[in-house]
């Protein structure tokens, strides 16, 4: 027992050593190849059985003959142990080279591809992050074209209805100032009408800034969506005989709501004018509001016709205003995008969809806890 012992503790001194110059050789290498690393390793694996077995030699517990024969076994596993840990290490060096060079495609603008071929657990699950990674940012990518695309608009039609008002309200004042015009009244009543345009134009793009920079400030209460609506009815419902269109607010259920009255009552004021310019004479403009597995549903249904497909995923977006066909008279198409920041900035969603004859606007709020 004893004998056992000395044996075991001799063979860890000598593999302790063995380790420990290991340990240090990893240190100085630690920024080099993988395929070194593992070399390394295994060196260090074969040289620290090597030594056990010399400390236990010099201990006179082994023959001479016994350890020659020791000393060529660990030679020949160090051989095999070195060429298997180079193959293995310049295998998993390609493969993180191949899955570098793939990493630097996305990162120029294109998308990523993982290497083909076998690959660690490590690897293969790092490919997948990447790919994930990709994911997010071509989507990125593709919303930040759309916010372009959107910004770009936005300034064409602000400055084109700019410029019509503008220009009328000089002519116009040119007139009176030169005392040319034949009625004087009514081009007063005209450069007033235009003024009010300009200055509901300059509240939206004010509200838009507002809740493009998070500072929209919301003082919820608790109200009936049957009044909130109804209020909603009553202010649209000039503009509706205007253009010969009906509004019905039949299937209002009577359901509270934790919102701010006033913003609320623009999102759907905004729906209302929205529909009513898009729908024809005689046609009709609906409103509901009824419980959903979600939470409230209020819906605007119009009789537009209905929004090509591929333009219903830009329909809320800011500048955005369609086909020509489409277009209202007024407006730079902020409406919409006010309706989605408005909703948002309540913890809701709005959304669109084409109905037989016309669309569907959806806005979904949370209920009034009871």
């Amino acid at each position: 027992m004893r004998d056992n012992l000395l044996i075991a503790l001799f063979a860890f001194l000598g593999a302790a050593a063995a380790g420990l110059v290991g340990a240090c050789v990893l240190l100085l290498i630690r920024r080099r190849s993988l395929a070194l690393h593992l070399g390394v390793v295994a060196a260090v694996a074969v040289t620290a059985m090597l030594a056990g077995t010399l400390a236990v030699a010099q201990a006179m517990f082994l023959s001479g003959h016994d350890l020659k024969v020791v000393t060529t076994v660990v030679a020949m596993a160090a051989v095999v142990s070195l060429a298997t840990a180079l193959l293995l290490g310049r295998w998993v060096a390609a493969r993180s080279r191949a899955l570098t060079l793939a990493a630097r495609s996305f990162g120029d603008g294109g998308d990523f591809t993982s290497p083909v071929g076998p690959a660690t657990a490590e690897l293969a699950a790092l490919s997948r992050e990447l790919e994930a990674t990709s994911a997010k940012l071509a989507e990125s990518r593709e919303r930040e074209r759309a916010l372009e695309s959107s910004r770009r608009e936005l300034v064409a039609w602000i400055s084109h209805d700019l410029r019509t008002p503008l220009a009328g309200l000089r002519a116009m004042s040119e007139a009176l100032e030169d005392g040319v015009a034949t009625d004087p009244d009514r081009y007063l009543r005209q450069i007033r009408t235009e003024v009010e345009r300009l200055n509901d134009m300059v509240g939206d793009l004010f509200e838009l800034s507002r809740i493009h920079a998070g500072t929209l400030a919301l003082s919820p209460s608790r109200i009936s969506l049957y009044d909130l609506v109804g209020d909603a009815l009553a202010g649209a419902d000039p503009l509706a005989r205007e253009y010969g269109v009906r509004l019905v607010g039949d299937g209002v259920e009577p359901l509270p709501v934790e919102v701010d009255g006033k913003e609320m009552s623009r999102v759907l004021g905004n729906l209302l004018v929205n529909a009513i310019r898009r729908t024809p004479a005689d046609g009709t403009v609906a409103i509901a509001a009824e419980r959903g597995p979600d939470g409230v549903v209020l819906s605007v249904t119009d009789g537009c016709g209905g929004i090509p497909e591929e333009d219903l995923p830009r329909v809320f977006d800011t500048g955005w205003r369609g086909t020509h066909a489409r277009t209202p008279p007024a407006g730079a198409g902020l409406g919409l995008a006010i309706v989605r920041g408005i909703v948002e900035a309540h913890q809701g969603r709005a959304t669109v969809r084409n109905i037989p004859g016309g669309c569907r606007f959806e806005v979904t709020l949370p209920v009034a806890e009871a």
